[in-house]
């Protein structure tokens, strides 16, 4: 519009285009005026505070989706005392089979010593 009171100062006189850019420059106040009367800056904060309780939820849905994880993968894992018990079973079955061999072949080692050592003296 500003562009039109140019051409009309160029063209038409200086008075119809100094009184058309003038009249361009009132609407447009009036314009401006009238946009800041209906402004509602409670819609606004309303607006940003909607934008940031959906933001927060979906951010706060995601670190609880994680930790639900994270707990479901540690409940999977065996407990301290789970673990203890399972070694203590294995340390003691394989304790009491090393021992069984050693003895067994002690046992039997010692026995026929004696008896080749028994029957030497016999004869």
């Amino acid at each position: 519009m500003i562009f039109v009171s140019v051409v009309l100062f160029n063209f038409v006189g200086t008075r119809v285009g100094i009184a058309f850019g003038l009249g361009v420059m009132i609407s447009y106040v009036i314009h401006v005026v009238w946009k800041m009367a209906r402004f509602d800056p409670e819609w606004m904060t309303k607006e940003v505070t909607q934008n940031v309780e959906d933001t927060l939820t979906r951010e706060v849905d995601e670190v609880i989706d994680k930790l639900e994880t994270v707990n479901e993968r540690v409940d999977r894992r065996p407990r301290a005392e789970e673990v203890e018990e399972t070694v203590d079973q294995k340390v003691d079955e394989t304790v009491d089979e090393k021992v069984d061999e050693t003895v067994d072949k002690k046992v039997d080692q010692t026995v026929d010593e004696k008896v080749v050592e028994t029957a030497l003296r016999t004869n």
